[in-house]
This record gives structure tokens, C-alpha cells and sequence, in this order.
């Protein structure tokens, strides 16, 4: 995987985040409008982060926001593994 070039692409930090963060707000029944304090987020992550499960859960969520489903296999291929910078189409 090119993983330094998606690094650089906003949305892929998105997709990870959103990818952790629902995972774990479905496991405890959550939604957005229950974190009104910063303590509650980090109370809830706490309890993510000890619980084996829900890391397994959210391990497999973030691999689905790493995994390229337009490629063969597990890799990227071997144009996209080529860029330094996240493709942008010329119009």
C-alpha cells in the first residue's frame, strides 16, 4: 500500500476517523449529541482502547478504510504505488 500518499489526502484521515469512531459509538450505543464534554470522549475511548473486542472491531473497520477494493489482492496497483501525491485528474 502507498500509505505515505494517503497520508497526505485529508479524506483518508477522515475515513480512518470516522471509520474508529463509529465502530466504537455503535458498540456503546452513542450518538454525536452524547459527547458534550470532553471527558465523556475521552472516558469513552478509554474504555474503547481496554476493551480487545471492540479494538478488533475497529481494527477491521480502519483496514476497510486502508484497503483498495479496486485492485486484486491486497496491494495497491502498481500505478498507484508510483504517486508521490494524491492523484488529481486533469479536466
Amino acid at each position: 500500500m502507498n500509505l505515505t500518499v494517503r497520508m497526505k489526502n485529508p479524506v483518508f484521515w477522515a475515513q480512518v476517523a470516522a471509520a474508529a469512531a463509529l465502530q466504537i459509538m455503535a458498540y456503546f450505543g452513542l450518538t454525536g449529541a452524547d459527547f458534550t464534554t470532553w471527558p465523556m470522549v475521552w472516558q469513552t475511548v478509554l474504555q474503547a482502547v481496554r476493551n480487545p473486542y471492540l479494538m478488533v472491531c475497529v481494527a477491521a473497520a480502519v483496514w476497510n478504510a486502508l484497503n483498495d477494493p479496486t485492485t486484486a489482492g491486497l496491494a495497491d496497483s502498481a500505478r498507484a504505488m508510483a504517486y508521490t501525491a494524491p492523484y488529481r485528474e486533469e479536466v
